[in-house]
């Protein structure tokens, strides 16, 4: 199997060669020519832990990977690092089903993928013979620079690179990635917000210069961050299988607190692999230019960037929206290449009504501004005891709203991102609660006021010292990237 530029099929790759570079060279994202199907048998889907069913697909999506090799990344990947003996449970609140995917070492649903990731280049490195060091560029709104620092420290043959918003991320997620050790770790601020970082990293990959280093990412623009999550879709209806909430083919909406689009597509790919999920619901924050893209097929980031209790959703450049309008059009390259042109050049395009009718077939969206998490944040927690940091938040919200709508009647699963911990103010201000001036001392409130426990590692933050204080503005990254590449070690 193939895998294509979203913008040009002359751009064709076998899977390892798209892990390992990121982005196409066109500015595209890989995509596989067709998506495979899942291949399992329900007795299978049943009866495989999730090791063994994270494996399974990935050996699908990425099948030029040695099966040994991406056994060993998801068994070596995973193994003692998650605080629960199941690594994503799916919880019971209320009439729904709460994914849990936030119990690993670094307390969001990044670590599903970034535990995984660098084993995963590593094997693909050896694939293609390559002999260079890999260089991994992320840009974060959060939550996937801590993981993707944490999984390739001190990774043999990697580097790895973190260019975050300054300001733009809360306290506790800033500080996970000040103080990451490692002589291979780099973390920068950038005046501006996570699109100016975004944009910022895929202008180093169209004009990076640097010579005996590969460019790689760690951002799910990189289909080998984007597989491992397909996979705890078909988990998670398994969990529903097992519980009886489904019956053997039916359908289960999934609602997913979307930001940069990447997160609801694995629910779409899991869907095309032939899992029966019947409505995606893309949830927004107050940016919500997704929302308004899948009500009426025009994508206009020219718009007011609203800093939120949400801010690993404060994105208005979905790139993995690209990958959507790929499969949705049938591959029609051409199509997304001048849709891309467009937005780059004008900020906004609109799709045509056919592609429109058939996204919003698979599709449903709804929106939820601070107050209104706030309000499902306190509720949850005032009639169910369960606490949901304010992603979740605002994709219950949404999930109340659709379910009141009555446009399905199929039980849901709302995937819950991160720990509330990692934004315990925002927490406290919800639960009606004075909030100290202090992150950590936040923390420390939020659990003598649940009694919920503070994960280990968040924990252990306070007394770690900043090692990283780079700031550097949008059109510095390039010279910066090419500065430290050139530096034999990043000691810390």
């Amino acid at each position: 199997m193939q895998y294509l530029s979203t913008r040009s099929h002359d751009e064709k790759a076998t899977s390892a060669e798209a892990v390992l570079r990121g982005l196409a060279p066109d500015g595209g994202l890989y995509v596989p020519e067709s998506i495979p199907a899942a291949g399992l048998s329900e007795d299978a889907l049943l009866s495989l832990d999730q090791y063994a069913l994270t494996a399974h697909i990935l050996k699908k999506l990425l099948p030029d990977l040695p099966a040994e090799a991406v056994e060993a990344a998801v068994r070596d990947g995973y193994s003692g690092k998650f605080e629960t003996k199941d690594l994503t449970p799916t919880v019971p609140v209320a009439d729904a089903h709460v994914l849990e995917l936030y119990h690993g070492p670094t307390s969001a649903f990044k670590d599903m993928a970034l535990c995984l990731l660098p084993r995963l280049i590593a094997a693909s490195s050896q694939a293609c013979g390559v002999k260079e060091d890999v260089l991994v560029l992320t840009a974060t709104s959060g939550d996937t620079g801590k993981a993707a620092l944490a999984g390739f420290a001190d990774a043999p043959h990697t580097r790895v690179m973190v260019f975050y918003p300054e300001g733009g991320v809360s306290e506790v997620q800033r500080a996970q990635m000040v103080t990451q050790e490692g002589k291979n770790v780099c973390v920068c601020a950038v005046r501006g917000n996570f699109d100016d970082a975004q944009r910022g990293v895929k202008e180093v990959f169209a004009r990076f210069s640097g010579k005996n280093v590969r460019l790689s990412s760690a951002n799910s623009i990189n289909i080998g961050r984007l597989a491992p999550q397909v996979a705890y879709y078909f988990k998670a209806y398994a969990d529903l299988r097992r519980a009886g909430i489904v019956q053997s083919g039916a359908p289960a909406d999934f609602v997913v607190p979307t930001g940069n689009f990447g997160d609801i597509l694995a629910g779409y790919i899991a869907k095309c692999m032939g899992l029966p999920v019947g409505t995606l619901v893309c949830a927004s924050n107050e940016n919500d230019v997704l929302t308004e893209f899948l009500q009426t097929g025009v994508y206009d980031r020219r718009r007011e960037f609203h800093k939120t209790a949400s801010p690993s959703m404060d994105i208005l450049v979905s790139s993995n929206l690209e990958r959507l309008l790929y499969f949705a059009s049938d591959g029609n390259a051409p199509l997304v290449a001048e849709l891309m042109r467009q937005l780059a050049e004008t900020g906004m395009y609109r799709v045509p009504e056919a592609l429109l009718a058939r996204i919003q077939g698979e599709f449903a969206c709804g929106k939820a501004d601070d107050t209104a998490a706030f309000d499902a944040i306190r509720r949850t927690w005032g009639t169910e005891g369960y606490l949901m940091d304010p992603h979740t938040a605002v994709a219950w919200r949404v999930y109340e709203a659709y379910r009141a709508s009555g446009r399905s009647k199929n039980p849901a699963v709302v995937l819950s991102t991160a720990s509330p911990y990692k934004f315990a103010p925002a927490m406290l201000e919800a639960l009606g609660l004075s909030v100290p001036e202090n992150g950590f001392d936040a923390m420390e409130k939020l659990h003598s006021v649940t009694g919920a426990p503070i994960p280990a590692a968040l924990a252990a933050l306070r007394q770690k010292p900043v090692l990283h204080r780079d700031v550097i503005d949008p059109c510095g990254m390039l010279a910066y990237v090419e500065q430290k590449a050139d530096q034999a070690q990043w000691a810390k």
